[in-house]
C-alpha cells in the first residue's frame, strides 16, 4: 500500500437524483457515466444505482448515484433514499413549469430527512429546448 494512499483514503459520495417523471434524471446521469444520450424515453421503475470513481489531483473519489423514479406511485420510496445522501440533485424540465414548481415539494422531502446537512443542488434540464422554455431564466421559486 503506497503512503498516498493511506494518507488519502477513498472518499464516498452518495448523490441521490430527485424530480417529476420524464424531466431527465437518467438522462444526466447517463450522460456523465457513459457520456451518450439516448432520445427514446424509458421510465426508471423504482429506483437505479450507479458508481464513479473519480481520480483527483490529490485524492480518489467514489461517487454514487442514485437514480429516483419521479411517478407518484413510487414516491414513499424516496425518503430511504435521501437519509444518508451527501447531496441531493432536484431536476426540473425547462419547458415544464409545474416540474419548476414541484421542487419545492422536493426540497422540502429533503429538508425534512436531512435537515441542513445536506447540499442541495437544482438543475434546469432540456436547455436543448430553448425554444420551448416555459420556465424564466431568472424565474424564482417564489415567483
Amino acid at each position: 500500500m503506497s503512503a498516498d494512499f493511506a494518507n488519502n483514503p477513498l472518499k464516498k459520495f452518495k448523490l441521490v437524483f430527485l424530480g417529476e417523471q420524464s424531466v431527465g434524471k437518467t438522462s444526466i446521469i447517463t450522460r456523465f457515466m457513459y457520456d451518450s444520450f439516448d432520445n427514446t424515453y424509458q421510465a426508471t421503475i423504482g429506483i437505479d444505482f450507479l458508481s464513479k470513481t473519480m481520480y483527483l489531483e490529490d485524492r480518489t473519489i467514489r461517487l454514487q448515484l442514485w437514480d429516483t423514479a419521479g411517478q407518484e406511485r413510487f414516491r414513499s420510496l424516496i425518503p430511504s433514499y435521501i437519509r444518508d445522501s451527501s447531496v441531493a440533485v432536484v431536476v426540473y424540465d425547462i419547458t415544464n413549469a409545474n416540474s419548476f414548481h414541484q421542487t419545492t415539494r422536493w426540497v422540502d422531502d429533503v429538508r425534512n430527512e436531512r435537515g441542513s446537512d445536506v447540499i442541495i443542488v437544482l438543475v434546469g434540464n432540456k436547455t436543448d429546448l430553448a425554444d420551448k422554455r416555459y420556465v424564466r431564466i431568472y424565474g424564482s421559486l417564489g415567483s
